[in-house]
């Protein structure tokens, strides 16, 4: 997937989700950790936060859960 195909949905967070479980973490022990509040994250992941900062917020999280490789988010710069 790349950047371009980065829809938010249900379908989002729940790859979101399952890719930072199986990296150890959990969506809401990542939000902790990087200073987010895991209800803004799941309304970024789902579509109700869609400004600069949500949609950034977005593609953070899909690279750090693997949903978005790094490569694919170097043909945005």
């Amino acid at each position: 997937m790349n950047s371009n195909d980065l829809k938010a949905g249900p379908e989002l967070y729940q790859k979101v989700r399952g890719g930072l479980v199986a990296r150890g973490t959990t969506l809401s022990a990542w939000c902790r950790e990087y200073g987010y509040n895991p209800t803004n994250a799941r309304s970024a992941l789902v579509g109700g936060w869609n400004g600069p900062k949500g949609k950034a917020l977005r593609q953070r999280l899909a690279e750090e859960a693997g949903v978005l490789s790094q490569s694919d988010t170097a043909s945005l710069a």
